[in-house]
């Protein structure tokens, strides 16, 4: 994750253990770097304080990790309670990108295993406060009226994720245009980035 030209965009959402999963096998690969990262919502109804799951919807997060479990199983992962509301943490990464793009590519990364491995609430300003700080940024440069304004960057993320009409996360965009949706082995995935 780096601010010169990147070769693919990866459309992600932090409550999505899909995404999860990718970002930590692009980070395996060494893809990053090649890589820019654009939050979206897939969920944006999600309530904030996250909600603890129960009957079916717990049911289905609890299938959508033993899926990610079968495809990545090398991964740490764990079935948090339910799915947060992800705009807050969304918001905070682009502001971090904005910052410094290496320091913001760990807390990115962070801010996933916070959620798929700790099983902690990414809708949480505090917990957010609390690891930008760990991972080197200063509170008033991602919070509060003095961080940078990211409304029209997410407004754009969103608006070029839908232009792919695919709405599913996670999904990499080539600069060609090709896209490629889901988690994919490893094999599919160099294959893909290598045709950029």
């Amino acid at each position: 994750m780096t601010s010169r030209k990147t070769s693919c965009r990866v459309y992600s959402d932090f409550n999505c253990p899909f995404c999860y999963a990718m970002h930590e096998r692009l980070y395996a690969l060494g893809f990053l770097e090649q890589i820019s990262w654009h939050g979206v919502q897939h969920a944006p109804h999600l309530p904030q304080p996250m909600a603890t799951w129960a009957g079916h919807l717990h049911a289905e997060l609890k299938q959508e990790v033993k899926m990610v479990r079968r495809l990545a199983p090398e991964l740490p992962i764990s079935v948090p309670a339910g799915k947060p509301n992800t705009r807050l943490a969304i918001t905070v990464a682009a502001r971090a990108l904005h910052e410094d793009t290496r320091r913001a590519g760990e807390f990115i990364r962070s801010l996933y295993r916070l959620f798929w491995v700790d099983g902690l609430d990414l809708s949480n300003e505090r917990l957010l406060r609390l690891e930008a700080e760990r991972q080197g940024f200063v509170g008033t440069a991602l919070f509060g009226s003095t961080a940078p304004a990211v409304e029209s960057m997410l407004g754009e993320w969103r608006d070029r994720w839908e232009e792919t009409e695919h709405q599913g996360v996670p999904l990499l965009q080539r600069a060609d245009g090709q896209v490629l949706v889901g988690m994919v082995p490893p094999e599919t995935l160099t294959q893909f980035l290598a045709g950029s």
